[in-house]
């Protein structure tokens, strides 16, 4: 599509619709989950455990998030997907065997206890709650290698099905379990999502069957010079996956800081709050990423109506997001849909103001990514990733150590100046970058 054709808004509209969809259906899952927890036995423990859990569950799966990205770029017949389908297994396996680690009792309460500092209670509910998440990291690897395929193939409502399929698996799953069982929240919650994941990972692949069968009958063999190999994957994929390793891997030392915060535990139960509802917007932002990347020309003739798309959707994100926060839309929503007390709810305004530009400094990153991306000069966006998770410690440490900040508010502080700082750096990067065909 890109670089065969004029694009316009409604092109772009067509193709990005249902991956936006599938992002902000995405988007749902932890608000829904967090207000369940919410309105069960100690809510504050399990929020808090459930933050913890998924964090473990988000670091291990961190290898595999950029596989669509990667089989969006370079899937381009049967040989190059069978070769990235090896790869993605071979990672699979890793990931897998990393969270089998994890969750050795004398490994996970290791980490918990002794280097985070979690109460004891908390702990144990979150090592039986990263038990039950351990098919996610696995399930998430499977399918974002075949919707990268489908993303490729002009199939992104495909793409969305799966992620309604998910979104019904979970909620039955997490409403089932919070009625007919008496649980503990955060049991509830982590079962909810891995149901959920693994039933769009096998719906994926049937949809993506037809494209696969078609790959298959055109298929026709290359030079070995020319075909996708490992070393051209790793050269291609390892920089987006140590990117992702940073990002995510931030996580337990946010997680360290917070435990040494004042307001230590009411920070930990509110931040997947503030963070899930903060992810209703941003979700749509990145999921731009992968659409910019098919639709920016080779010779950059879209580049323009694609940058002033994006730049019109930050606008519409980030002023969604602050007149939400400076209105009674925020205390409705943790209060009333969130299910959180009033001590909690209050603790989760402020976090939420400064958050406030985040959707669009997302999307903004989408488009930076997505411009290196097609360039092929992915370790740029390491460097940028680097210069992010560096601010982030940064910003703990000074506003948690120093100025005896609220953990929440410090972490959302951090954030960010992360996320800002990252975009900085791109921007020195980008006005010489060229696209690779």
């Amino acid at each position: 599509m890109a670089g065969m054709e004029q694009l316009n808004t409604k092109h772009i509209l067509k193709f990005w619709l249902p991956l936006a969809g599938t992002w902000l259906m995405m988007s749902m899952e932890g608000p829904f989950i967090a207000a369940i927890i919410a309105r069960l036995v100690d809510p504050k423990y399990n929020l808090a455990a459930y933050g913890v859990a998924f964090s473990f569950a988000l670091i291990v799966e961190a290898p595999v998030i950029m596989i669509m990205t990667a089989s969006t770029s370079l899937v381009n017949d049967f040989g190059s997907m069978k070769k990235l389908r090896q790869y993605t297994w071979m990672l699979n396996a890793i990931i897998t065997a990393v969270m089998l680690i994890l969750i050795i009792p004398q490994v996970f309460f290791f980490i918990t206890l002794d280097l985070i500092g979690l109460p004891e209670n908390v702990a144990k509910l979150t090592h039986v709650a990263t038990i039950i998440m351990l098919p996610w990291p696995g399930a998430i690897g499977f399918r974002r290698f075949y919707q990268g395929v489908l993303i490729r193939n002009q199939a992104t409502r495909r793409v969305a099905y799966g992620t309604v399929i998910r979104l019904l698996s979970m909620s039955s799953t997490a409403l089932g379990l919070f009625l007919f069982t008496k649980l503990p929240g955060v049991y509830i919650g982590t079962a909810a999502l891995s149901v959920g994941v693994t039933m769009e990972a096998l719906s994926t692949r049937v949809m993506v069957h037809s494209i696969l069968k078609r790959l298959n009958a055109t298929h026709v063999s290359k030079p070995k010079a020319d075909a996708l190999d490992f070393k051209i994957i790793n050269k291609f994929y390892f920089p987006l996956a140590l990117t992702s390793m940073l990002t995510l891997g931030v996580h337990p030392l946010i997680t360290f800081f917070i435990g040494k915060s004042h307001m230590a535990l009411e920070s930990l139960a509110v931040l997947p709050v503030v963070s899930s509802f903060v992810f209703l917007f941003r979700g749509v932002g990145l999921s731009f990423q992968e659409a910019a990347i098919t639709l920016l020309g080779v010779n950059k003739e879209n580049d323009r109506i694609v940058y002033r798309f994006a730049t019109i959707l930050g606008i519409i994100l980030a002023s969604g997001l602050i007149i939400t926060a400076v209105t009674p839309l925020s205390n409705l929503w943790f209060s009333k849909v969130s299910g959180l007390s009033s001590e909690l709810t209050g603790l989760a305004l402020t976090p939420l103001l400064i958050m406030g530009l985040f959707p669009a400094s997302t999307v903004l990153i989408a488009m930076q990514r997505a411009i290196l991306v097609k360039a092929g000069r992915t370790r740029y966006i390491t460097t940028a990733t680097i210069i992010e998770v560096l601010t982030i410690i940064a910003v703990l440490y000074f506003s948690i150590i120093h100025l005896s900040a609220i953990g929440v508010t410090a972490a959302a502080s951090a954030f960010l100046t992360g996320r800002l700082a990252a975009n900085s750096y791109f921007q020195f990067k980008i006005s010489s970058t060229k696209y690779s065909k």
